[in-house]
């Protein structure tokens, strides 16, 4: 994963609610760019983050159900939320350089 984008998200804290994080980690037909699973007396849902450069954060979240991200964490018990994030070389008309989309996973 790029350095610059690995700036963005949390690093493990003490007192973290997301005391596991894992990046690329294997799943269904792929790696999942970062997975974040909260401790189990916390009632966040686990994250799945897809991260894209220069294309779309809806093809973010399709390439997560398409590639079964998810089934990577089929033991886990708490809801899912699936998260695609597009960052863009040049501002849109708003000034913004991501988008983002985030989902509930359907569980089966």
């Amino acid at each position: 994963m790029n350095r610059k984008v690995r700036c963005v998200f949390p690093t493990k804290r003490s007192g973290s609610s997301f005391p596991k994080q894992f990046e690329e980690l294997p799943s269904g037909e792929g790696y999942a760019d970062l997975v974040f699973l909260p401790k189990r007396t916390c009632r966040l849902p686990a994250l799945i983050v897809e991260l894209k450069y220069d294309r779309s954060a809806e093809g973010a979240i399709a390439q997560i159900k398409k590639k079964q991200y998810a089934s990577a964490l089929s033991d886990y018990g708490g809801d899912i939320l699936l998260v695609g994030i597009n960052y863009r070389r040049h501002a849109d008309a708003n000034g913004r350089h991501h988008t983002c989309i985030i989902e509930r996973c359907k569980k089966e």
